[in-house]
């Protein structure tokens, strides 16, 4: 299955419009604050460097504004053009969603003015609605290849799957156990405004709660991890994603760690303070692994009956799905028909706010 030019056009329409959303609170915020420094700072979680004019976003929007800007060229060109525009319309409600009470909640009386408030609002809006489009684009827009020299989607190989199966799946039960612990950590008080926002917590005016956003990832990562070991096609665009927003908060969390000289006592800290420090390395390295194995070129999908069965071949014909070797030619440990050795190479490509002190830090 492949995305029709129609909706390859709509599609990249609908992620310029959700980069320029974001590109324009960015520059916003550049304006706002002065310097660009400070807000890197900002974004980066460092508690003693705030700006005076309090930035509406956070370190997970020009992670988007990548995303975007990057789904635009693959709506246009890329072969899994369906499961990119399914996975960024995913993402964006999953990140925008909260927005739809927290601008306008009483508690955020008084950090933004009312003009920037219902700006912000009405962008909400935008954004959730072409969030749901691509997601309607990429699912309906599909259509069967006709032409044998027309590329067909990637899926990511064996040993592609295992790594990004082993890196996100790792992640995400790390990101979720912290949000577990947090139950036990945060006053009573703060710990409904962790997920959905609050009086508790100083949050940006187009930010996601810092507890919602980690969560969001978590799942996220855990359901990559999950079909990138049976090497479903959407598992790499999707994967990618979750993979850029955990290297860039393990980035962060690290810069934090050596902003404020924690590492320095590392040793002397309590056992759980020294998984805190740990966490930003992992996610940082299990976020660079997986983006790695994904951005390479996976197998094409090439016979029809099998592309809904994960790669391994349709269970009652037995084809062999890794790499889908055409017919007759040796496939990757498939002995040939006279008994020789099965070696053939299958055809196609390579392989928010700041947390508390004692929290780790926010997912995306």
């Amino acid at each position: 299955m492949i995305l029709t030019r129609g909706a390859r056009i709509t599609g990249a329409v609908l992620c310029a419009v959700l980069a320029a959303l974001v590109a324009a609170w960015i520059v916003r915020d550049l304006r706002a604050v002065g310097d660009p420094l400070d807000l890197v700072r900002y974004w980066a979680g460092y508690t003693d460097e705030w700006p005076k004019t309090l930035p509406a976003t956070l370190q997970a929007d020009p992670v988007l504004l990548v995303v975007y800007v990057l789904a635009l060229f693959a709506s246009l060109r890329s072969s899994v053009a369906a499961s990119t525009l399914v996975a960024t319309g995913l993402v964006t409600l999953a990140l925008r969603l909260p927005g739809v009470w927290t601008i306008g909640s009483s508690w955020m009386d008084g950090r933004f003015d009312d003009e920037l408030r219902t700006r912000a609002l009405i962008g909400t809006f935008v954004a959730l609605a072409a969030g749901l489009a691509l997601v309607v684009t990429g699912a309906a827009g599909r259509r069967r290849s006709e032409d044998a020299y027309e590329p067909r989607p990637t899926r990511p190989g064996r040993g592609a799957g295992v790594t990004a199966f082993l890196a996100l799946g790792t992640s995400g039960a790390v990101v979720i156990g912290w949000e577990i612990r947090q139950l036990f950590t945060l006053p009573d008080a703060i710990y409904p405004a962790w997920f959905i926002g609050g009086k508790g917590l100083t949050l940006g005016l187009t930010a996601t709660p810092p507890g919602w956003s980690s969560v969001a990832l978590g799942v996220i990562c855990l359901v990559v991890a999950w079909t990138a070991l049976f090497r479903a096609v959407h598992s790499r665009p999707l994967g990618m994603i979750a993979a850029g927003f955990l290297l860039v908060s393990g980035g962060c969390g690290i810069a934090r760690l050596l902003h404020n000289s924690w590492l320095e006592h590392f040793g002397e800290a309590p056992a759980e303070q020294q998984l805190v420090m740990l966490t930003p390395f992992l996610l940082a390295v299990s976020g660079a692994a997986a983006l790695l194995v994904l951005a390479r070129r996976g197998f094409e999908v090439t016979d029809r009956q099998d592309e809904g069965y994960g790669g391994y071949g349709h269970p009652q014909t037995g084809t062999p799905g890794y790499g889908y070797p055409q017919a007759g030619t040796p496939g990757y440990g498939y002995p040939q028909s006279g008994g020789g050795p099965g070696y053939g190479y299958p055809h196609g490509g390579g392989s928010g706010s700041p947390p508390p002190p004692a929290s780790p830090p926010p997912g995306w």
